[in-house]
């Protein structure tokens, strides 16, 4: 019986434990978002400004934001968004996409990029956070 209670009772320490860590996750990318900030939107209401807005981005073809005005090079990128082409593409844009109108250096901290891409990856297509 102790085994049980032991077991049960480490279940929902993971459990607990791993939603503690999702939530600041999404609350550390949401401040890394703020790098982003100046040319990207994202969330209810955002709009496109120097860069495309962000909403809905899993999943995503790259080049298909409406209303913005995409270079050559991400239209054509064959891109669509995920967890692991954004991850690699944060960390060098020009690399990813050579000719991407995107000038950003890149974020080269995992951590950073997995938080960031926590709080991306949050929002579905109208800016509403996914339940």
């Amino acid at each position: 019986m102790k085994k049980l209670t032991f077991g049960a009772l480490m279940i929902l320490t993971v459990t607990a434990t791993a939603s503690t860590a999702m939530a600041q996750d999404v609350a550390a990318g949401k401040s890394s978002f703020n790098k982003c900030l100046a040319c990207h939107a994202i969330g209810e209401g955002a709009k496109n400004k120097v860069g495309p807005e962000l909403n809905g981005l899993d999943g995503r073809k790259s080049g298909t934001a409406p209303d913005y005005s995409y270079s050559d090079a991400n239209k054509n990128s064959g891109i669509t968004w995920n967890e692991a082409v954004f991850k690699e593409y944060i960390k060098d844009p020009k690399a990813k996409i050579p000719g991407t109108k995107m000038a950003f250096a890149g974020i080269k901290n995992e951590n950073e990029i997995n938080n960031l891409w926590a709080y991306v990856s949050q929002f579905d297509k109208d800016g509403k956070t996914k339940q």
